[in-house]
């Protein structure tokens, strides 16, 4: 299962990461320099969560950001309690 947002298409990218050592200029120094670069990855912040889609409840894995902007629409609370159901079988 891929890592990527049901909603918003999010998924892990590819970038850089750039070592550097030195003082900068307008500290004093003569300036950062660069000692290696290399690959890393930037990662969704993905979470499963159980939503409902098309009026059924199902689990899907989201982004937090399509949480937060109100994509996902959260099924309601369960109000069936055991006792109950014991209660009308008898």
């Amino acid at each position: 299962m891929s890592r990527e947002c049901y909603f918003l298409g999010k998924k892990t990218r590819a970038g850089g990461s750039i070592s550097r050592r030195g003082k900068a200029k307008y500290l004093g120094g003569v300036g950062r320099k660069t000692t290696g670069r290399s690959k890393r990855k930037f990662k969704a912040n993905i979470q499963k969560v159980r939503a409902v889609v098309d009026g059924r409840v199902c689990r899907l894995r989201v982004s937090a950001k399509a949480i937060r902007m109100g994509l996902v629409t959260k099924p309601a609370k369960r109000t069936w309690k055991a006792e109950q159901a014991e209660a009308a079988k008898a």
